[in-house]
């Protein structure tokens, strides 16, 4: 009988050890239910964080290949908001020539100069292959792409091309004149047509060196009057397009005067230093109807030498 006693004494105090050992730990499944809520809340953190400031050397796997290109994001993006959008083309030296070119572009003041206003905007710089068809078929497609993807105004896509990469926009403006506003057209000849532009009101601002090396001034003018020329022919008047259509060819002693002595064709990058003709652009607002709207309008600038 005592045996059976001391049985029981001891089945007893087994079960307290099996109830205290419970209660010191919880189930392991209660452990592994925490600690995925934590990694879940943690990555759907992670997806909800937008990465400002520069984000570069990107690839979109476009319809005619990758398209490579670096941005701009501003501090705060917010996507409940709608933002300019501003696509910048750059010339030959700053294209996409393999794995040794990428990021040439990310100096550039015709990238980094939209930056650096007072107001808040997506900036893209593409690093293209070439001037041809591709080409432009990649800008177009990249700016659809920051359209659909980016808290972008659909009223204020605007686009800039310098040199070799002027050639390129302007026949992306001329293809598509419905997605953009306006366009800065820098030390470049006009590869595009000029009744599309006209026909949607795109604003343009052609600038020049009077003596470009590389294409010389008499192709700023010719894009000038093609121009004007089809503006007046949707029925615009000369006060109406003078609201869009811009031309500055400075002489050898403005860009002197910035301590640019020769390679005026390089020298033209100084465009993007003037902010009043950035913001020309940026007050450009798609029109309505047949109304003409440029806030930032200003009569021609003293250094355009006379028309011939």
């Amino acid at each position: 009988m005592i045996g059976v006693k001391a049985m029981n004494i001891l089945s007893g105090l087994l079960a307290m050890s099996v109830m205290l050992s419970a209660c010191a730990a919880p189930p392991p499944s209660i452990e592994t239910d925490t600690t995925t809520m934590i990694q879940t809340q943690v990555f759907t953190d992670s997806l909800n964080t937008v990465k400002t400031g520069f984000i570069t050397e990107q690839i979109l796997a476009g319809a005619d290949g990758d398209i490579h290109y670096s941005y701009y994001l501003p501090e705060g993006y917010d996507e409940t908001r709608n933002y300019p959008l501003m696509m910048t083309m750059p010339g030959y030296d700053m294209m996409w020539f393999g794995e040794q070119s990428s990021g040439s572009n990310l100096g550039w003041t015709g990238f980094r100069s939209w930056t650096e206003l007072d107001e808040d905007m997506i900036v893209v710089s593409a690093q293209l292959t070439d001037w041809e068809e591709k080409s432009v078929r990649q800008a177009i497609e990249l700016t659809e792409y920051f359209i659909r993807n980016f808290a972008v105004d659909e009223n204020r896509v605007y686009a800039a091309g310098y040199s070799a990469g002027g050639e390129t926009m302007s026949r992306a403006i001329s293809m598509r004149p419905d997605l953009y506003t306006a366009y800065l057209h820098g030390a470049s000849q006009w590869d595009g047509t000029f009744e599309p532009v006209a026909e949607n009101r795109v604003a343009v601002y052609i600038f020049m060196a009077e003596n470009d090396e590389y294409y010389g001034s008499q192709k700023a003018r010719s894009a000038y009057n093609g121009l004007h020329d089809a503006y007046e022919d949707v029925g615009l008047r000369d006060e109406q397009i003078d609201q869009l259509l811009q031309l500055e060819i400075p002489d050898n002693a403005y860009f002197n005067a910035l301590g640019i002595h020769g390679n005026y064709h390089g020298g033209g990058n100084v465009l993007f230093d003037d902010e009043q003709i950035l913001n020309w652009i940026l007050s450009a607002r798609r029109p309505e109807g047949d109304r003409v709207e440029n806030a930032g309008f200003f009569p021609m600038r003293m250094r355009l030498l006379p028309m011939p």
